[in-house]
């Protein structure tokens, strides 16, 4: 059982951070407190700004980067939709085969930019002089696989590529502060347990020059309140310049949540939620891994329908079933998932 385990109120059979979390005690009772204020008129902006400027803080610390670099927002697409808009027409953009939508998809929509897709495994060789980004999530959402970071980020750093890296399906369980990446993106509301609606990203000093902030608005300019207004454009040096006015009720959550995942030793948590996934593995019949995330067929969805019949919390994802094992689990979520298989 993982320290951290007594600061859910629940979480028995719960096999879902990686669908979507569950909140800490601090992060309940930010919400609340929030809630509170908010009620009886008591709510104020400029609270709402300084809240969102220690959750970029702990972001920062979650990527091992400074908060100059990284930028709030609500999507993880609009991050890599802001990529998509900046590359030059006929721009080779290199993608892994089946990875979630959210950063493929914005330069499909494109129409003119080549969009190649491989497995993750080639990834790294796939890269050539051509590639202009390469756009991959860190642990795959339907399988829950790896990806080799390094070997990634040297092949595109030797084409001269940029690099875009979606850690949604890693931050909060495996450690991501040694990541390279020109644009490294995280929505906080899976394994960081925060409110939907608070998102991040660490920009290079690459990035900052290249990509163009479209969604520029009042919350882009170095301090938010002078840039409320025209006709000049107002933008930060900095990676605020990719801001977008923030979910100020999300993001009181997600300090508190982005705060406490900061506080934790994350190569601990590594290791407490892979090693419940490689016990439910062995149940399975299945080969050891290294992810948080166990993933296998189910065509039919017998096994997420026997795992719901058991008393878990888990879900299907592109003709697969999948469990994930997070701070609130512990080796009787192992015995009641595999009981519930028959296993």
């Amino acid at each position: 059982m993982h320290p951290a385990h007594d600061r859910f109120a629940a979480g028995r059979g719960y096999l879902a951070a990686c669908t979507l979390g569950l909140p800490a005690d601090v992060t309940r009772d930010a919400v609340q407190r929030d809630l509170e204020r908010w009620s009886v008129g008591n709510a104020v902006a400029a609270d709402y700004s300084a809240s969102l400027e220690r959750a970029r803080g702990h972001a920062a610390t979650l990527l091992g980067t400074t908060p100059d670099r990284v930028a709030t927002g609500s999507q993880v697409s609009v991050f890599a939709g802001l990529a998509a808009a900046s590359a030059p027409p006929g721009a080779e953009v290199l993608c892994v085969d089946g990875d979630f939508s959210s950063v493929v998809a914005p330069f499909l929509v494109r129409g003119d930019l080549r969009v190649r897709h491989v497995p993750l495994d080639a990834l790294a060789d796939a890269v050539t002089s051509s590639t202009w980004l390469v756009s991959y999530s860190l642990v795959q959402s339907a399988t829950g696989a790896v990806a080799d970071a390094a070997a990634i980020a040297s092949a595109a750093r030797g084409a001269g590529a940029l690099t875009l890296v979606d850690t949604t399906q890693a931050t909060g369980w495996l450690p991501t502060t040694d990541i390279e990446g020109d644009l490294v993106v995280c929505h906080a509301y899976k394994w960081l347990s925060a409110p939907r609606g608070a998102a991040f990203a660490a920009f290079s000093d690459r990035a900052i020059a290249e990509i163009t902030p479209h969604t520029a608005g009042w919350y882009s300019g170095s301090d938010p309140w002078a840039s409320c207004y025209g006709p000049n454009l107002h933008l930060a040096d900095d990676a605020r310049r990719f801001e977008v006015s923030p979910a100020w009720h999300a993001w009181a959550g997600a300090e508190a949540a982005l705060g406490f995942v900061a506080s934790l030793d994350m190569e601990a948590v590594r290791q407490h939620d892979v090693g419940l996934a490689n016990a439910f593995r062995t149940r399975l019949g299945l080969e050891a891994s290294d992810s948080a995330i166990v993933s296998w067929p189910d065509p039919d969805g017998d096994a997420l329908t026997a795992l719901g019949a058991g008393g878990v919390t888990a879900s299907g994802r592109a003709g697969r079933a999948r469990v994930a094992f997070h701070l609130w689990n512990d080796d009787d979520d192992v015995e009641l998932a595999a009981g519930a298989l028959g296993r």
